[in-house]
């Protein structure tokens, strides 16, 4: 099975804390479809499986017009090979999810929203920049409700002088909503920033871990208690609603990233198109693919297993490693395991071996220790 990733880099405005590549100029936006269409087309060959999942990410995708996401669709059922049942996502901001705009989305072939709330507070949502309110927020969840079944929302904690109780009361609100699925991250100061920025010049205090791990110890504890399976770090679904883009991406499925600074994954290769979108359109307009690719080394692979995998609710299974990676890989990761295990951190359960719960907020860290640097 495989996935298509289609980035859409457009939004109305920058949030502060983001990094990922958008414009918040749309005079391209028709021209940029289009070009988006035509990669797909150029780079078919490149999913040898059916497809599972289609996932519409940016940038902010819920910008496209009905027409626009209907050229997109048309493209993909022609030129690839669908499951009957495909999980078909699309990224929305509240704002955007007017009930005309909610109901154009019913009418599409999607069946899933992933729509970034960040938090049930206006400081901040001020703080982050974001373009919606609480009660936008609030009233797209519950119209969206009554055409969806499967909603996931994003929260983010960690954000300065967002207190425990504070985050407990962004959790309820997820609750009392009734949202099966939930993506929560912890704020992280990137470069080039204007968050970043901002606490440089003392504008907004740091983020701080501690902080964000207290706050991840409150989201493990609470939404464990109403039923949702934190299946890997950042995801929590009730039974039956786990995302199969994020499994698909975490299990080391394939998938084709198309859009400008769009990622691809083949099993051996990754690769990635420029991240610029006047540069995108002139390569796809004379036939050319803007992207380069790696070829991914023995140890390379090894080292994307631990770290995908260690991040989810069944981790690293070291008969698996034996038979992907070869003997020496399982031994070294065993090896490297030891320490971990000794301190709570991690947990064997037959052949796999898990990130505790004391260990989960640890656990790109303990990920980091069992990679493979050079193999003599």
């Amino acid at each position: 099975m495989s996935g298509i990733y289609l980035h859409i880099p457009f939004c109305k405005q920058a949030c502060h804390y983001c990094d990922f590549h958008f414009s918040t100029s749309l005079k391209n936006k028709e021209a940029l479809v289009a070009a988006i269409c035509k990669e797909l087309v150029l780079r078919k060959e490149e999913l040898s499986g059916v497809v599972k999942t289609i996932y519409f990410g940016g940038g902010t995708p819920s910008l496209l017009s009905e027409e626009e996401l209907q050229q997109l669709f048309d493209t993909i059922f022609q030129h690839f090979q669908v499951v009957e049942h495909p999980e078909i996502t699309l990224e929305a901001n509240p704002d955007d999810l007017t009930s005309e705009k909610i109901r154009q989305l019913a009418q599409s072939p999607i069946n899933r929203l992933s729509i970034g709330v960040q938090s049930f507070f206006e400081s901040d949502l001020k703080l982050m920049n974001r373009a919606h309110t609480v009660s936008e927020a609030t009233l797209c969840i519950t119209e969206a409700q009554q055409y969806f079944e499967n909603i996931t929302i994003d929260l983010i904690y960690g954000i300065p002088e967002m207190t425990p109780a504070r985050w407990l009361q962004n959790l309820e609100k997820a609750f009392q909503l009734n949202v099966p699925h939930l993506s929560c991250y912890a704020l992280t100061v990137e470069p080039k920033t204007a968050l970043k920025t901002f606490i440089e010049k003392g504008i907004v205090p740091p983020v701080e871990d501690e902080v964000a791990k207290l706050h991840h110890e409150l989201l493990i504890s609470e939404t464990e208690k109403r039923g949702y399976v934190n299946y890997e770090f950042s995801n929590f679904g009730k039974p039956g609603y786990e995302s199969q883009n994020n499994l698909a991406y975490w299990q080391g499925k394939p998938y084709l990233g198309v859009g400008p600074s769009a990622h691809s994954y083949s099993g051996s290769q990754r690769s990635w198109n420029v991240p610029n979108n006047t540069k995108y359109l002139k390569a796809i307009s004379e036939g050319q693919l803007p992207l380069e690719r790696e070829t991914l080394s023995v140890t390379d692979r090894y080292n994307e297993y631990v770290m995908t995998r260690l991040r989810t609710q069944w981790g690293i299974n070291l008969e698996e490693i034996t038979a992907r990676f070869g003997q020496t890989y399982q031994a070294y990761a065993w090896e490297q395991a030891q320490e971990h295990l000794e301190e709570g951190l991690l947990e064997k359960d037959g052949t796999s071996l898990r990130v505790s719960a004391k260990g989960k907020f640890l656990s790109d860290g303990i990920a980091s220790d069992l990679f493979l640097v050079n193999l003599k």
